[in-house]
């Protein structure tokens, strides 16, 4: 297969032929075998999520394996890491298999599950982190997303265990007595709307702890969806010692700031806009995609976390926190960071698929599209501008914040070891 007219990270017009699931050569006037006319697109290494919550088993009503990484191969994703929140909890060798063996059985994009640190995410017990490490899902990264690992000691145990198999913390930081009944940012706006204020040294307050206990145990460390300046300051000061921390960042935290809970489109107290954390402010946001820019965040990961109608349809207090983002990542970080100069292409592959696969120990993702690499590419049109149509999308739910909003750019295509799982922006 040639896939024709191409240009990597930017670059200048190329081909790239791929045989037997590898790039088998990069150059100019490519012939022989099936064509693929990629119309001056961007080529990207196929993308790498650190951060997604497909639901099953257990919450089939939101989102399911197969309509999780149809979403995903949508938005040029390769590989993901299926958080550990369904139900049962993915904390044994026996529920994380299931997941794997589901993502392998489907074949749209690499599914990679990640592990519970606690029995139950109940902050109690640690979980079978060996037996997850152990199993054929070989489980890298641990986390209780959705839920803190508040216990001092038990988090340290955590770390310091899955130093024997080089895995990795991923912590959702949030200080849960600072955060009680918490439904918003803490500031003006939610002072105004009588909302409890989610303060952010809640967050802060968590990674300051966590990052002295990974450096204490010589472990490593990943933030989940840092989201406040502070957090930011911390986290340059920790790697600034050399300590192994990465972090990561939300698109929508890079673009949305809490006044939209007040003065949304739809009006106050619009539930499409509740998250875990919780947006922030617009200096936090600047602060946010300055630190992705010098690598004091390592990688924007969708926290892609789809719910029914029902859960988030209904009173701001009653709703449930999160946002579907697979299909809208790239737009998002186009608008955040490309259109505003802040990164190039080349940072776009570093922090959307080189570095999340590094940290996530996943050998045959975020490569270069190079000869003997696996064939796993994203082509992507920057050129257009679409207006974000919720029906459209291949998962189950609709919880978006970009409903109506016009976004720059489209994934064209999707090639999974050199398979196309997308193609003309739909399903193959």
């Amino acid at each position: 297969m040639i896939i024709h007219n191409v240009r990597i990270l930017g670059g200048e017009p190329v081909d790239i032929r791929v045989a037997d699931g590898v790039v088998a050569e990069v150059g100019t006037g490519l012939t022989g075998g099936e064509v693929i006319d990629g119309q001056g697109a961007v080529a990207l290494p196929g993308l790498v999520d650190l951060h997604t919550h497909l639901r099953e088993p257990g919450r089939e009503d939101a989102e399911t394996v197969l309509t999780g990484t149809q979403s995903a191969a949508r938005g040029g994703y390769t590989a993901v890491h299926a958080m550990a929140n369904t139900s049962p909890v993915a904390d044994t060798a026996g529920v994380v298999e299931q997941v794997w063996r589901l993502g392998r059985e489907y074949g749209l994009c690499d599914v990679h599950p990640v592990g519970a640190v606690t029995v139950g995410l109940d902050g109690r017990q640690l979980a079978e982190l060996g037996a997850m490490a152990d199993s054929a899902a070989r489980v890298r990264v641990f986390s209780d997303d959705g839920k803190c690992v508040s216990d001092a000691v038990l988090m340290r145990r955590a770390l310091e265990y899955v130093k024997a198999f080089d895995g990795v913390v991923a912590q959702h930081a949030q200080e849960p007595r600072l955060t009680e009944g918490a439904q918003m940012n803490e500031g003006v706006i939610s002072g105004r709307l009588g909302l409890t204020g989610w303060p952010a040294v809640a967050e802060e307050a968590i990674i300051a702890r966590d990052c002295l206990l990974a450096a204490h145990v010589g472990s490593r460390l990943h933030v989940c969806h840092v989201s406040t300046a502070g957090s930011v300051e911390i986290l340059r000061w920790a790697k600034s010692k050399g300590w192994n921390i990465t972090a990561e960042v939300t698109p929508h935290h890079l673009l949305l700031t809490d006044d939209l809970v007040e003065e949304s489109p739809a009006g106050a107290y619009n539930p499409i806009y509740k998250v875990n954390p919780p947006l922030r402010t617009r200096a936090d946001v600047e602060a946010l995609r300055a630190a992705l820019a010098d690598g004091t965040i390592d990688v924007v990961a969708t926290d892609h976390a789809p719910h029914p109608v029902e859960d988030k349809e209904t009173e701001w207090s009653a709703a449930a926190m999160g946002m579907v983002g697979l299909e809208t990542a790239l737009s998002v970080v186009q608008e955040a960071m490309i259109d505003t100069g802040l990164l190039d292409w080349a940072g776009v592959a570093d922090r959307m698929s080189a570095a999340p696969a590094r940290i996530g120990r996943l050998a045959g993702q975020g490569r270069p599209i190079e000869p003997g690499s696996p064939a796993n590419i994203t082509l992507y049109d920057p050129s257009v501008r679409t207006e974000v149509d919720p029906s459209a999308f291949a998962s189950k739910s609709r919880n978006t914040p970009y409903a109506g909003m016009t976004l720059p750019g489209r994934v064209v295509a999707t090639f999974l070891r050199g398979k196309p799982t997308v193609l003309e922006g739909k399903l193959a």
